[in-house]
């Protein structure tokens, strides 16, 4: 049975984001436990939603039709189909619970503000933004099972203030509600809760906001090339043959909010709306400066193995979170890029030898390198690619010769 457990305070996130940049596991003494006890205020709401069983010996009769026959009582051997079906039902479980998601106050008040690059919005920008999740979630739901709140943008923000994990500064014009520097990193952890309930039409937003005007071809035609990668990631339902009517849907209820126009098969912005369409599309930044990350070392080093792929993707992600200020500690998570690595491998950029198909992975990295800011982009390229000795001047390059 799928177990979606959703939380509105998690006393152990500031634990969960040092195992992520890389410390280990630590024993919880008696003494921290007691100290944890004072933190016992304002936790909030838990959530438990239960996900679409899945049977396991109906899977198994269906995908593994010997494993009855493979069961040896007296001699106990690891059948050679355990590990990929073990896999693979953990891949279907993770895809339940992932649709069997809750959004609540405190997980789409911290998608809005970690959006926005000060980690700041007024009240008014910040109730605007719940409202478009909020109604995205209702209008074009990412899966039956997922909870979406019943309550008004306003009551949400009050209800995740009460939280006190930010902060709200008063001036003469009203609110601005502040996520501390400090509260940044840990509010990563309740972002990536409903990250996967966003992320499309958030890819669509950051296509629309950086082309301006682009066809639904288009638009299908550049989701579709990565899209293997965000459904291994994120465990996304979809199949890659569904995205034509979920693009559709999800399209016309960006329209229907006026965060883009739409005339016959072409999409545009529209400039009456574009804050709210920004912080939709800010919410796939740092997932599309990852993928640029790999498929630029891939395809300046098509023959770079894996081990190596997958370390220097994580070096130069470190690079880009000093140098750019990325607060995410899973935007250099070892997981992270061994799956992508992987995805690519199955998806055929990576052939049986090991060698990239450069021509593959230039088109997705020039269609990435268009989705993320120039500062970023060559911060990526100044690394990715040897540079290219500088030429002499004329006069050098002749007194040089003479010296022979």
């Amino acid at each position: 049975m799928p177990i979606y457990i959703g939380y509105e305070h998690v006393m152990e996130v500031g634990t969960y984001a040092k195992e992520l940049r890389g410390a280990t596991k630590e024993k919880e003494s008696l003494l921290q436990m007691m100290r944890g006890l004072r933190k016992l205020r304002n936790l909030g709401q838990g959530y438990v939603n239960f996900g679409e069983p899945l049977p396991l010996t109906a899977y198994l009769n269906q995908h593994v039709p010997q494993w009855r026959e493979s069961i040896d009582p007296i001699e106990a051997q690891r059948p050679s189909w355990l590990t990929p079906t073990v896999n693979d039902l953990a891949g279907k479980i993770m895809v339940r619970i992932n649709n069997a998601a809750a959004a609540n106050a405190m997980n789409l008040c911290s998608t809005a503000l970690l959006a926005s690059r000060q980690r700041s919005l007024t009240r008014e920008q910040l109730i605007e933004q719940l409202d478009c999740y909020l109604q995205l979630m209702r209008n074009a739901p990412y899966a039956d099972d997922v909870t979406v709140p019943d309550h008004t943008p306003g009551e949400l923000l009050d209800h995740a203030l009460n939280m006190d994990k930010f902060e709200v500064e008063q001036d003469n014009i009203g609110d601005i509600i502040i996520l501390p520097r400090e509260q940044a990193v840990l509010m990563t952890y309740y972002r990536n809760n409903i990250h996967h309930l966003l992320v499309l039409p958030s890819l669509i937003a950051s296509i629309v906001m950086h082309h301006r005007h682009v066809s639904r071809a288009e638009l299908l035609r550049q989701i579709g090339l990565i899209y293997p990668m965000l459904k291994a990631e994120l465990f996304l339902h979809y199949d890659k043959e569904q995205l034509p009517e979920v693009l559709q849907t999800l399209t016309d209820e960006m329209a229907r909010q006026a965060l883009i126009c739409v005339d016959g098969d072409e999409l545009s912005l529209n400039a009456g709306r574009i804050r709210p369409l920004q912080l939709l599309a800010a919410g796939v930044r740092e997932t599309l400066q990852r993928y640029a990350i790999t498929m630029s070392l891939l395809s300046a080093n098509p023959s770079i193995n894996r081990g190596a792929l997958e370390k220097e993707s994580r070096i130069m992600a470190q690079r880009l979170s000093v140098l750019h200020g990325i607060n995410a500690p899973e935007f250099f998570d070892k997981a992270v890029f061994s799956t992508l690595v992987a995805t690519l491998r199955e998806e055929g950029y990576i052939n049986d030898i090991g060698d990239a198909i450069r021509e593959h992975t230039m088109e997705v990295y020039t269609m990435l390198s268009d989705l993320i800011t120039p500062e970023i982009k060559l911060t990526i390229e100044s690394v990715s690619t040897p540079a290219e000795p500088e030429a002499l001047p004329a006069k050098a390059e002749a007194d040089g010769n003479s010296a022979g």
